[in-house]
């Protein structure tokens, strides 16, 4: 049985977060996952949008109703969540709102229970510790399936 998760809104400085998944400009965040992402290249709209009906897509949006910035949660809504692809459009940059995002998501009331949040990241460390995100304690307990020619991990 599929479950349709709450739809959560939380606003600041004039943007909108929201998982409502009927408010994402899927061409937008597909043009800059294929286009911009360092870990997304050759990723076709099929695969988007599974990725977003089995998953909790998270949009931020400026006042004008256009999207600003967006992640998702591959979550099974109990104890593990990991947040990916989230990034920032160009024009909304140094707003803070890729780390708003990490933190306010874990105020969903259908996540208040998961304990484990993990996400990866090439270059923005800095970005998530400040919403609260660590290096993991034991990264040698962690294995990975790479992809076949793959030389490095491509998980943002």
């Amino acid at each position: 049985m599929r479950r349709v998760p709450i739809v959560f809104d939380a606003s600041r400085n004039g943007y909108l977060l929201s998982t409502d998944s009927a408010r994402l400009d899927v061409a937008t965040v597909h043009r800059f996952l294929t286009d911009d992402s360092y870990w997304a290249h050759g990723m076709t709209l099929d695969q988007l949008q599974r990725a977003l009906e089995h998953s909790m897509p998270i949009g931020i949006y400026a006042e004008d109703g256009s999207l600003a910035a967006f992640g998702r949660a591959v979550t099974d809504y109990a104890i593990f969540a990991y947040l990916r692809d989230v990034f920032t459009l160009p024009a909304h940059r140094g707003k803070g709102l890729a780390c708003w995002l990490a933190k306010e998501i874990r105020n969903h009331p259908e996540l208040a229970s998961v304990t484990s949040w993990m996400l990866a990241t090439r270059d923005a460390h800095a970005v998530y510790e400040k919403a609260g995100y660590r290096p993991a304690p034991h990264p040698e307990y962690y294995m990975t399936v790479p992809k076949p020619n793959d030389t490095e991990p491509r998980e943002p």
